[in-house]
C-alpha cells in the first residue's frame, strides 16, 4: 500500500498523540452522565414511574469533582422556582489530562422546567480550548426538537417520546425520595442528545448509611447506578439533595461550600484518562503492521450486552445490516466464537468479504446525519480538491484517506467530535478523523461507517476508533484508519461497533471489565 510508509515513519512520533483517544468520547458522555446535566432525560413507564416528591429542593448547591482524591474541578447548580415551574442552571469546569495534554473543560447547562420538572427548553455547551459542542432543545407534546450545532449551520432532528422527558440530574434526586425498599429498583430510559442514543439506567436502593458531608454526619439513601454496565455508587439525602457520588476511572464528586469547591484550581488536572482506561495485553505484539491473523480470547464482556447473532443471520440485524446486540464481534474480518475472536487482515486489494447485505442497508451509509455532514457545502467543496469524479472507488478511498491522514493535526480533543468542525479547525484525535473521512466518502458515494475497539500499542490495547468503506471494486467492506494511514486497517484493530456516537455508548461497559489474552499471531 502507498501509505505503509508514511505510517511506518511517523508511528513513532504520533503515536502517543492518538492512540487512546476513543476513551475522550465515553469519559464526555460518562461525564454527562454523572453529572446529570440535561443531555440526558427519561421518559417513564409503567416500571419507571417514580412518584416525583412534592419538596423539590431549591437553591444553589457546589460539588467538588476529584479523581483519586485528586482534585480535578467542581460543579455549581441551581435550582429557582418560578411562576411556571423552575429554571435549572448548571456550570461545571474541569481539567483534564488525555494523552499527555492537559485541557480545561467547561460545561454550561440551562433548562425551564414545569412545576413537575419535565423538561419544556434546554441550552447546552460543551466546550474545551479547541473546540466547542452545543445543542438546543425544545418540547412540545411527545415531540423533543434538538439542534446540534451553531444556528444555521447544525442539523435538526426531531425525537418521538413516549412520555415527558425529565433532566438527567432528577434521577437520583426523585429515587432519593421515592420510597423504595432496599433491593428494590427502577430503571429508566435515558437519552442523550449529544449522541442521539438512548440506553436503560437502573437505579437500586441499597439501603440507609450515615455519611460525613461538610462536616456532618447526615444521614443518606445509598443508592447502586448502572448504566451500560458501568456502575457507580451515589449517596442522597432524604429531600432528595445528592451528597455524594463515585464511579469508574476514580472520579467522585461530594457536596463542599462554595470557597471549597473553587479553592485549589490551579493545580487541578486528571491522571492520564487513556492511561487508566487501557487494558493490559497478555503477550507483546511485534510489528503489527506485518500482522495477518490475530486470534484472542476476550473476557469480561457483560454478558447481557453480549451480541451471540451469526453475520449471515440478517433476521438478528438491525436496519442498517448490523446485528441487533451491542457489540458487533462478528462478521467480515472479524469471526467470534465461545469467546475466542479471530482477526484476519484484509489484502490491499480484495475481493474481501461482503457484511453489508441487501442495498437498502447501504443507503444509510450514505447518508448525512447531526455528526457526518456530508451534504454540507464546506465537505463537499473540499472533496472537489481532493477527487476526480472519474477515480475508481478504490483510488477515491485512498486519496481521501490521504488526505485527512496529511491535513489533521493529530491531538487530543474534548468535544463531541463531528465532521464540519473538523475540517474547519483541521484538528482531532481518532474520533475527528473517523467521522471527517466517513463524511468525504459519503460525499463521494462511497458507503462509510465508523467503527470502534481498542487497538494495540506498548504492552496494552487502547480505545480507538476508525473507519469502514464498501468499495466495490475491491469485493466490499474495507477498513481505514486514517490517523495511521491504513487500508486496510491491521489486525489489532479489535471491533466492537459499528456506528455514530449512539453505538459507541455500548463501550462504556467495558471500561475497567475488558481482558484480552493473545492466544495467536501469524
Amino acid at each position: 500500500m502507498i501509505f505503509r510508509g508514511w505510517m511506518m515513519a511517523g508511528i513513532g512520533r504520533h503515536w502517543r498523540r492518538f492512540a487512546g483517544a476513543g476513551v475522550i468520547l465515553l469519559f464526555c458522555v460518562l461525564l454527562i452522565f454523572r453529572l446529570g446535566i440535561p443531555r440526558q432525560f427519561i421518559s417513564g413507564s409503567e416500571e419507571t414511574a417514580v412518584a416525583i416528591p412534592t419538596k423539590v429542593p431549591v437553591g444553589e448547591t457546589w460539588m467538588n469533582i476529584t479523581q483519586e482524591s485528586r482534585k480535578i474541578g467542581y460543579a455549581r447548580r441551581n435550582h429557582i422556582r418560578t411562576e411556571n415551574g423552575f429554571r435549572f442552571s448548571e456550570h461545571i469546569f474541569m481539567r483534564i489530562n488525555t494523552m499527555g495534554i492537559a485541557q480545561p473543560l467547561t460545561v454550561r447547562t440551562a433548562a425551564e422546567l414545569k412545576p413537575d420538572r419535565t423538561l419544556v427548553s434546554f441550552e447546552f455547551d460543551l466546550g474545551s480550548n479547541l473546540f466547542k459542542f452545543t445543542a438546543r432543545g425544545t418540547v412540545a407534546g411527545k415531540k423533543l426538537t434538538v439542534r446540534i450545532g451553531a444556528a444555521g449551520e447544525g442539523k435538526i432532528s426531531v425525537i418521538d417520546l413516549s412520555e415527558p422527558p425529565y433532566l438527567g440530574g432528577g434521577i437520583l434526586e426523585s429515587v432519593g425520595t421515592a420510597g423504595l425498599k432496599p433491593g428494590e429498583g427502577r430503571t429508566f430510559p435515558v437519552f442523550d442528545p449529544a449522541s442521539l442514543g438512548q440506553r436503560p439506567v437502573r437505579v437500586t436502593l441499597l439501603g440507609d448509611e450515615p455519611l460525613t458531608i461538610m462536616g456532618k454526619s447526615r444521614q443518606a439513601k445509598k443508592l447502586s447506578v448502572d448504566f451500560m454496565g458501568m456502575r457507580q455508587v451515589a449517596w442522597v439525602d432524604p429531600d432528595g439533595s445528592v451528597l455524594r457520588e463515585e464511579g469508574i476511572l476514580g472520579i467522585a464528586l461530594e457536596r463542599v461550600s462554595r470557597e471549597e469547591a473553587l479553592a485549589g484550581l490551579e493545580g487541578a488536572v486528571s491522571a492520564d484518562l487513556t492511561e487508566i482506561a487501557a487494558i493490559p495485553s497478555s503477550k507483546p505484539i511485534e510489528n503489527a503492521a506485518g500482522l495477518k491473523v490475530l486470534k484472542i480470547r476476550l473476557e469480561g464482556l457483560p454478558e447481557d450486552y453480549l451480541s451471540k447473532t451469526s453475520e449471515n443471520d440478517m433476521a438478528s440485524k438491525d436496519r442498517r445490516g448490523r446485528p441487533k446486540g451491542p457489540f458487533h464481534l462478528d462478521g467480515g474480518r472479524q469471526v467470534y466464537r465461545n469467546g475466542l475472536l479471530t482477526i484476519r487482515r484484509e489484502s490491499s486489494a480484495g475481493p474481501h468479504t461482503h457484511t453489508a447485505g441487501a442495498a437498502e442497508d447501504l443507503s444509510s451509509a450514505l447518508q448525512s446525519t447531526p455528526f457526518i455532514q456530508s451534504d454540507h457545502p464546506k465537505i463537499r467543496q473540499t472533496l472537489i480538491e481532493i477527487i476526480h469524479p472519474g477515480d475508481p472507488e478504490g483510488a477515491k478511498a485512498e486519496k481521501l484517506l490521504d488526505w485527512v491522514y496529511k491535513n489533521l493535526e493529530k491531538r487530543p480533543v474534548l468535544s463531541v467530535p463531528n465532521a464540519l468542525e473538523t475540517i474547519e479547525n483541521r484538528i482531532g484525535d481518532c474520533n475527528e478523523h473517523a467521522v471527517l473521512l466517513a463524511a468525504f466518502a459519503r460525499a463521494a458515494g462511497i458507503p462509510a461507517e465508523v467503527e470502534a475497539g481498542v487497538v494495540y500499542m506498548r504492552g496494552r490495547f487502547f480505545y480507538h476508533a476508525w473507519n469502514v468503506l464498501y468499495l466495490q471494486d475491491r469485493g466490499g467492506w474495507v477498513t481505514a484508519d486514517a490517523v495511521l494511514g491504513q487500508m486496510p486497517a491491521d489486525v489489532t484493530h479489535i471491533r466492537f461497533v459499528r456506528g455514530e456516537a449512539d453505538r459507541q455508548l455500548d463501550l462504556v461497559g467495558l471500561i475497567g471489565r475488558l481482558k484480552i489474552d493473545i492466544l495467536e499471531i501469524q
